[in-house]
């Protein structure tokens, strides 16, 4: 498939799924023991591309790290802007199944609601995985070309909806004071209340980032190095 092909079959695809998100939880908090942060890091080599998924469980409770996974390959799927589930998704799965603890509910370094067909990788990944995921990204991804986000206070848990065309789409939250805004979008099987609850709770003092998604982003420097020999 060239380009356009890809385009216009994978917004089909994503379609589709957009009409069985679930913007509401359907699990006890209580019951949440386990969460998963999600990551992946790409290198070039020998005119290839290629990346590895790290996925990092933790102890809801102690944030203790119970688990670390990695899988590793070359990425086929070009890179195409609202698109980026279809060139992660593949490794992210293959190291899901290397997990021997699943998770009750993962966390991607990434968008999830938030996206032009809501279907980030966050969401697209749910479908998948079975189990509820929140979207937690360090960079804002500007849906619509126009809509910019608006800062919350400089206090720990203050946040402003990210509204486009009068639809809340995400939120930028500052899980501590002065310090950048990280942006939760619910990813599916979960309120964007609660997603922003969580993110605040797995947030430590040493970053502004929630545990679980750094845990993973540190984890995929270290592989990356590891694995690329560059």
């Amino acid at each position: 498939m060239n380009i356009d092909e890809m385009k216009i079959k994978f917004a089909q695809i994503q379609e589709n799924f957009r009409n069985k998100l679930s913007l509401e939880n359907n699990f006890n908090i209580s019951d949440l023991k386990t969460v998963a942060g999600v990551d992946l890091a790409y290198w070039n080599k020998d005119d290839k591309e290629f990346a590895v998924c790290c996925i990092v469980v933790i102890d809801m409770n102690t944030h203790e790290i119970i688990e670390k996974k990695y899988f590793s390959g070359e990425i086929t799927v070009p890179y195409i802007p609202s698109f980026l589930a279809f060139r992660e998704l593949p490794l992210v799965l293959e190291t899901v199944k290397l997990l021997e603890n699943i998770p009750d509910i993962y966390m991607f370094d990434g968008n999830g609601y938030l996206h032009p067909r809501n279907m980030g990788i966050a969401s697209h990944a749910s479908f998948y995985l079975n189990k509820p995921t929140i979207g937690v990204a360090k960079t804002y991804f500007r849906v619509d070309k126009k809509t910019d986000f608006i800062f919350p206070e400089n206090t720990a848990g203050s946040f402003t909806d990210i509204v486009i065309d009068g639809k809340v789409y995400g939120r930028t939250l500052r899980t501590h004071d002065n310090v950048k805004p990280v942006f939760v979008s619910v990813g599916n099987n979960i309120s964007l209340d609660t997603a922003t609850k969580l993110t605040v709770q797995l947030t430590e003092k040493e970053s502004h980032v929630p545990i679980p998604t750094r845990y993973a982003d540190l984890e995929t420097h270290v592989m990356r190095e590891k694995l690329s020999g560059i």
